[in-house]
Formats: C-alpha cells, structure tokens, sequence
C-alpha cells in the first residue's frame, strides 16, 4: 500500500516537472469573411526560386506575414510538405521550433493586429535525397477566413 502511494506521488511529481510553465492554448477565435473586424493575414511573397543548389546545401527562406486585421492573427498549425522541409515561426524575438510533414505543431501563437511575424522555411535535401528540379512547401494555418491555410514555397534544382 505505503508503496502504491509512493509511486503515484512520483508519478504526479514528473507530471507537474514536465509541464511546468506550459501555457493551455487559447481557444480558436472564429470569424466571417464579410466581418470588417476580423484578422487579416498578408503573405510578402508566396515563393521562391532557390536556383541551382548541392545536395549537402542547407536552405533557409524568410517571408513577411502581417496582420492587417483589427484582432489577433492566431498561427494554428504549421507543416510542410516533406520530411527534408520544415517551418517555423517568428514573431517578437520568440522562434518555435521547427515542424514539419512528420511533426505539425498545433497552436504556436498569435500576432498582433498590425504586427508582422517571419515564417522561415529549411530545405535540407540530404535528409531525403532528391535531384533534379524539386519543389517544397511549408504551410501555416490562421483564423483568418479568407486565409485558413497559407502557402510558402521554394522550387530549386538539386545536384
């Protein structure tokens, strides 16, 4: 019995370690698209031409992504479109850490009406060796909802 209760103690105390500081996400924030007073997610660019890169290259692509919307812009998940790419978010001095095909994230924060976060997007194309002209995404889902799921992507050819 004495060692039944020692060990769901224990138990309990590795819990409260390992979430410790972790805040729940905040509930999603739903809008219309005719609602004026909505967020507004504005890409800088959507894609880029990589060139001609090796295969031990390793790419990293920064876009601009504003909120031009009177609430907050909330980032819902972040992806990509193959395990050698990943995403991440920046936004006031925090960097997530990086998701992709295999690890999507779930909420990762929320920006500001007229602030802008980077999404910075990785190819290391020796992780999954490909050559040739290859095309990779990285994609970001927002409460926006004229923008639910943005899009950034690279092409380049790899040898």
């Amino acid at each position: 019995m004495i060692g039944m209760l020692v060990f769901i103690a224990s138990v309990a105390g590795i819990a409260f370690l390992l979430t410790a500081g972790q805040k729940p996400s905040p509930a999603t924030a739903t809008y219309s698209i005719r609602e004026s007073d909505r967020p507004k997610a504005e890409q800088d660019k959507t894609f880029v031409d990589l060139g001609t890169i090796k295969v031990s290259d390793v790419k990293v692509q920064d876009y601009t992504l504003t909120n031009s919307g009177t609430k907050a812009l909330q980032i819902l998940n972040v992806n990509s479109s193959c395990g050698c790419t990943a995403g991440q978010v920046i936004y006031k001095g925090e960097t997530s850490k990086e998701f992709s095909m295999h690890t999507q994230s779930g909420f990762v924060t929320e920006i500001a009406p007229g602030d802008t976060a980077i999404v910075r997007l990785t190819y290391r194309p020796a992780s999954m060796p490909v050559y040739g002209f290859v095309e990779r995404a990285v994609y970001v889902e927002t409460n926006d909802p004229a923008n639910r799921k943005l899009t950034f992507s690279i092409k380049t050819k790899v040898e």
